[in-house]
């Protein structure tokens, strides 16, 4: 498929032209440039590389922010950031996201290479990862075998992103300040760790619920994870099942607009509470989660013996889903229809009363199955009166 761009579109591929020929040394002529489509003012675009004499990929991807791009997507939430770090800080953290793991090893590398970059024009060019299948697709298949096995795939591929990333935090730090961003953070860990503040008056005033004291020590000790500690590694931040593609080479990652370090089991609880940040609906039983965590712990537990204990890994993992599970709330228990209409387009997206009572029940069930009676306890009170709610 190709298609003939007019104007801002043609743009982007002239200035990724100008970047590869100044690069290289030699003139670059890009090609057959096909939307891919973008959110708010990014434009992404795959072109055909025509002409080169250096040996560049057959086909790139071209990533650009622009001030006048107006395109909406359905797809993706923006936090409660200032607009100006929606616009630059994002680019400039995916930039030396790239960066970063452009530097690993080629197996050991979570996404798309980094093949040329423009700090100024807000440009990206990206290798391309070829032809792939959309992870959300994956996990619509009617054989719940199969959607467990590609479950399990993403858990195993961010197991080996983080087992090769752990201890790298000083390099990604300066690849911050060189891009002079090392004091901007991670905008979702921010506002996640915020909402330990405000979930528990919000599930008072909207629930009538009081958190217990018991479940508030577990927030607390929650909120720790977003400090530092020994089990810190990348992480791409924003885990949708858009952002994940499969293609021959395994589970890959894309948009890196918030990553950064973080703790490796916020990311692995992100995923058994079914991706916090949006509204995808994935049926994630007990048995399900166990299975995600056990093929993670098998990829990382040669990094961080502590996990082979059943007892650590699991007060952590649920830790983790306790915070998740309270950003999820705190961002789609108020009825603010703008920023619930925002994420209704993802291929798994469901209704925000049913994408939060699903969230709530798989923590409520990892809990009590966990034996955190407390936390097993607070999740099915506000189980019920979503419910409730609900009817």
């Amino acid at each position: 498929m190709t298609a003939t761009l007019a104007e801002p579109l043609s743009e982007v591929v002239a200035a990724a032209e100008k970047l590869l020929t100044r690069r290289i040394g030699a003139p670059v002529r890009l090609v057959d440039p096909v939307d891919l489509g973008g959110s708010g003012r990014t434009i992404v675009l795959r072109v055909r590389v025509a002409e080169n004499q250096f040996s560049l990929p057959r086909t790139l991807v071209i990533k650009q922010v622009r001030e006048s791009s107006r395109k909406s997507d359905a797809r993706r939430i923006e936090f409660d950031v200032p607009e100006v770090a929606n616009v630059d800080v994002a680019f400039l953290r995916e930039a030396v996201s790239y960066q970063f793991a452009t530097a690993l090893a080629t197996e050991n590398r979570p996404g798309a290479d980094l093949l040329a970059y423009d700090f100024d024009a807000r440009l990206l060019v990206l290798g391309d990862l070829g032809d792939s299948t959309p992870f959300a697709s994956l996990l619509k298949n009617p054989d719940p075998d199969t959607v467990t096995n590609s479950l399990m795939a993403m858990a195993q591929a961010l197991g080996r992103m983080h087992a090769a990333t752990v201890g790298r935090e000083d390099d990604f730090t300066a690849l911050l300040r060189r891009a002079e961003v090392a004091h901007c953070g991670d905008v979702v860990a921010e506002q996640a760790a915020a909402s330990l503040e405000t979930v528990p008056s919000m599930l008072a005033e909207h629930l009538g619920i009081e958190v217990s004291s018991e479940v508030l020590e577990v927030a607390a000790r929650a909120e720790r994870l977003f400090g530092g500690g020994r089990f810190r590694a990348f992480s791409p931040s924003d885990l949708c099942p858009d952002n994940i593609i499969v293609n021959d080479e395994g589970v890959r990652f894309l948009d890196y607009e918030w990553g950064g370090f973080r703790d490796a089991t916020l990311d692995l609880a992100y995923a058994l509470v079914s991706f916090p940040a949006c509204l995808c609906s994935v049926e994630l039983s007990y048995e399900r989660a166990r299975a995600m965590t056990e093929a993670w712990r098998a990829e990382v537990v040669g990094m961080w013996p502590v996990f082979a204990d059943d007892d650590f890994l699991t007060e952590r993992v649920l830790d983790a889903q306790l915070v998740w599970v309270w950003l999820s709330t705190s961002l789609f228990l108020p009825e603010d229809y703008a920023r619930i209409a925002a994420v209704r387009g993802h291929q798994l997206s469901a209704p925000r009363a049913d994408a939060l009572s699903a969230r709530w029940e798989s923590l409520a069930r990892f809990a009590e199955k966990s034996g955190s009676d407390a936390v097993a306890q607070h999740a099915s009170a506000v189980l019920a009166r979503l419910r409730d709610r609900a009817q």
